[in-house]
């Protein structure tokens, strides 16, 4: 059957659930990671170092690389260590297969759902301007691999706490640090379950079973795939609480007991 008109459809089912659903999760988090992401302050405590910041470049908290504000920041933008980083895990998901489809239809109505009616009667597809820039989908999964790694290490910060009787550093392990291991986890999860990741590690061979060990890697990767759409959601989700939980206990509204 052919729609014609923005939601004519023949369907009976809440076919508008869905993408209402993902358009509010979305949404949510876009409004939410912008507002974070240019506090530039309440974004560690300790050994806690939240996502939206790492790796924190430039910036006044002892995780910094390179110290404050860099000299050649223009003075008209407010600056934060955030606004250094976020491009790259937020080109990753912008850019990634599942994310297309989702917001594709419950942002770009494109269509809204199956044999529904589009708002439009054209498609252009991605292989003209801007869609065609969807394209460095596997240059941003380079860098997301990378950014995987940063986060583990700070997961591995985080279990390192400041004696206050000698000042040296122990180990021991805080609701934050399972805050920031679980965050790591799933944004592993969710990069290596990429379906650019199984073409990089085995889809560029011909004949797998001659490669055992990409052999092994892709089949890793395939499986982790099967749960590519619940990782995106979970460690979206995940990522920005991470943010808010190092926030208000930085802000002194939430308590980080220490187990021990």
């Amino acid at each position: 059957m052919i729609n014609s008109g923005f939601g004519n459809t023949a369907r009976k089912d809440l076919w508008w659930g869905r993408p209402l659903v993902v358009f509010l999760g979305l949404g949510s988090f876009i409004v939410y990671a912008t507002w974070a992401a240019f506090q530039g302050q309440h974004y560690f405590l300790g050994n806690y170092l939240s996502p939206f910041y790492s790796p924190e470049i430039f910036g006044g908290s002892p995780h910094s690389w390179f110290g404050d504000k860099p000299l050649w920041w223009p003075l008209v933008l407010p600056f934060s260590p955030a606004l250094l980083i976020l491009w790259a895990p937020g080109g990753m998901r912008f850019t990634c297969y599942y994310y297309r489809g989702a917001y594709y239809k419950s942002f770009w109505a494109d269509p809204p759902a199956c044999g529904v009616g589009e708002p439009r009667k054209t498609y252009w597809g991605e292989n003209s301007f801007p869609l065609i820039l969807q394209n460095v989908h596997r240059y941003f999964l380079y860098l997301a691999i990378l950014f995987v790694f940063l986060l583990a290490y700070d997961a591995w910060k985080a279990m390192w706490f400041t004696d206050a009787a000698t000042g040296k550093e122990i180990f021991g392990l805080g609701i934050g640090t399972f805050v920031l291991a679980i965050n790591a986890t799933l944004l592993g999860c969710y990069t290596f379950s990429c379906h650019s990741f199984r073409h990089l590690i085995g889809g560029i061979k011909d004949r797998l079973s001659q490669a055992p060990v990409r052999k092994k890697l892709y089949d890793c990767a395939s499986c982790l795939n099967r749960k590519h759409m619940n990782f995106a959601w979970f460690s979206l989700f995940w990522v920005m609480f991470s943010d808010v939980y190092v926030r208000l206990c930085s802000m002194g509204i939430w308590t980080d007991w220490r187990i021990f």
